[in-house]
């Protein structure tokens, strides 16, 4: 059992969206699974660890409360758990601290930040209306996407003048953000999947939208929209996932998800749990500064795989997934990384 010491006033309906996803199990959902290993403790000197309560930034404005649990951390040696939201995340220097972050890059990140997955609802439960199967492998391999792609100057200037407002907000502290270079993530989208689409050995099933979820707002439509790009993941054996405005893709765990193989264009990224899991084994990594076409190294993979080999990685895709990145799954794993520690 881990024992968790917070600060529980902010474990309410106000900040239900921004809680350290562990604390949102183990007080809204109530997770079985999660309080048989975890136990909040209303005493910090029962604790193994503290954990900040709502995302960095947000426990950063109120001071009073964030100064006074980093004093009680520091007083009792603690560790401390710090979960850092949204796309670009924040590092921080507290020492003994261990944070949990969507993306940021691989170098520049310590050996105390753990990459959470995009904890997404399962596929299948939802938007699939059948059960999981893998794809044959035929001749041509086949790559789908769906989602935010466009080129041209216009697209560009407007990705650029969005990355200044970062920029901007950034250095004026309304928001807390690592920096990074600017990386019009759309444009390069587009640029990758055209020279796939010219690639007369591979499939290619592209949707290409100008605005994220396609600009959709209704429940309705934004469910019709999501259940197409499922498809588009189920029926083609390789998704590609490059990074958002976040150097991460939510895309990489979808498809996972669906149980068929990533293409990820490597931006310098960090996946999680890496001393447990050999990705190499779940997906195709491409570091983006490579000189061979990236339609070469799809061939030369696909090529490489027999057909045992390749329905093996679908099934241990799914299996991945269901293991060890939906919400649950990974915070069992974490239990284990952590157990060993205190």
């Amino acid at each position: 059992m881990l024992k968790l010491y917070t600060n529980t006033s902010f474990l309410i309906e106000t900040y239900r969206k921004d809680v350290f996803p562990i604390l949102f199990d183990l007080v809204f959902k109530e997770n079985a699974s999660l309080l048989a290993k975890y136990q909040l403790v209303t005493e910090i000197c029962e604790a193994d660890i503290v954990v900040f309560p709502t995302d960095y930034s947000i426990f950063l404005k109120h001071e009073t409360e964030f100064l006074d649990l980093l004093k009680d951390a520091k007083e009792y040696k603690k560790p401390i758990w710090i979960y850092t939201a949204g796309d670009y995340g924040f590092t921080n220097y507290i020492s003994n601290a261990y944070t949990f972050r969507l993306g940021g890059f691989d170098s520049k990140l310590d050996q105390k930040t753990f990459i959470t997955p995009s904890f997404i609802n399962d596929p299948y439960a939802i938007y699939l209306k059948q059960e999981f199967y893998p794809l044959k492998k035929e001749v041509k391999p086949s790559i789908g996407f769906v989602g935010h792609a466009q080129s041209g100057f216009l697209k560009y200037l407007k990705e650029y003048s969005n990355h200044l407002k970062y920029r901007l907000k950034r250095i004026f502290k309304q928001i807390q953000a690592d920096k990074q270079p600017f990386y019009p993530s759309s444009v390069k989208r587009a640029k990758y999947l055209r020279q796939l689409s010219l690639n007369m050995g591979l499939e290619s099933n592209f949707i290409l939208r100008n605005k994220y979820r396609a600009g959709l707002q209704t429940p309705e439509t934004q469910n019709e929209s999501t259940s197409q790009f499922y498809k588009n993941i189920f029926e083609n054996a390789y998704t590609v996932c490059l990074r958002g405005v976040g150097n991460f893709s939510v895309r990489f765990y979808e498809t996972l998800a669906v149980g068929r193989i990533p293409i990820v264009i490597n931006t310098d990224c960090r996946l999680p749990l890496e001393d447990r899991i050999d990705w190499t084994k779940h997906c195709l990594i491409i570091d983006e500064n490579s000189r061979k076409p990236l339609g070469e190294h799809i061939l030369e993979f696909h090529n490489s795989l027999s057909h045992v080999q390749f329905e093996d990685i679908q099934k241990s895709n799914r299996a991945l997934w269901l293991n060890y990145l939906h919400r649950e799954a990974y915070f069992l794993e974490i239990y284990q990384l952590f157990k060993s520690k205190v």
